[in-house]
Order: C-alpha cells, then sequence, then structure tokens
C-alpha cells in the first residue's frame, strides 16, 4: 500500500503531467491536511506550469482537504469511493465548492 505522501509527492504530479488540461481545470491552490500516521501537510499549486507539489501549506488555498491517511489512500487507490466519503465526514472540503471538488476527485482518483 502506498503512502499519502508518496501518492501526493509522485502519483499525483504523474497525474498531472499524463493529463495537463486537469490542472488547467483546477487552477488554484489547495492544501491538503491528511491525518493520523504517515500525515502532513502538502500543497497543491495548479497555478503553476510545474512543481505542483510541495510538502508544507504554501500560500493561499482556494480549498482545503482534511481526509485521514487510511481513507485518503483507499480513496487514491479506488478502494473508498471519494463521493461516499465526502458523505460519510472521511473527506472534507473547506470550503465546499462543489465545481472545485468534482475536479479534485479526477485528479486523485
Amino acid at each position: 500500500m502506498p503512502t499519502s505522501k508518496e501518492i501526493l509527492e509522485q502519483e499525483i504530479p504523474k497525474r498531472i503531467q499524463a493529463k495537463p488540461d486537469i490542472a488547467k481545470d483546477i487552477n488554484a491552490v489547495i492544501h491538503f491536511n491528511i491525518t493520523g500516521d504517515n500525515g502532513g501537510t502538502w500543497t497543491l499549486d495548479c497555478t503553476k506550469s510545474a512543481d505542483w507539489m510541495t510538502a508544507g501549506a504554501n500560500g493561499t488555498p482556494k480549498m482545503t482537504i482534511t481526509c485521514s491517511n487510511d481513507d485518503f489512500v483507499k480513496i487514491s487507490t479506488k478502494q473508498l469511493n471519494a463521493q461516499m466519503a465526502a458523505m460519510q465526514g472521511k473527506l472534507k472540503f473547506k470550503p465546499m465548492d462543489m465545481g472545485l471538488a468534482m475536479k479534485l476527485g479526477k485528479l486523485l482518483s
């Protein structure tokens, strides 16, 4: 099983390179607050043309996503449906911007 760190620092940049239109669609700074073991804070900056993912909270986010490490890994590996996780309160978006959340869903799953 990968960790959130591996997914955020390795997988997501690969997905953006494969589908650069997703980053153009998101076009925002997103903070990921991953809780529990192997957790931490990361910043996704889709306003840049490269180096999208950095450790720590950088810049002013348009949205902050909070999720436990275990649930984040399950969502990213398609073991947990992102919409179900959001409805169950396991995946939190602040502020709740449905359009942006849907675009991020494409990137995460």
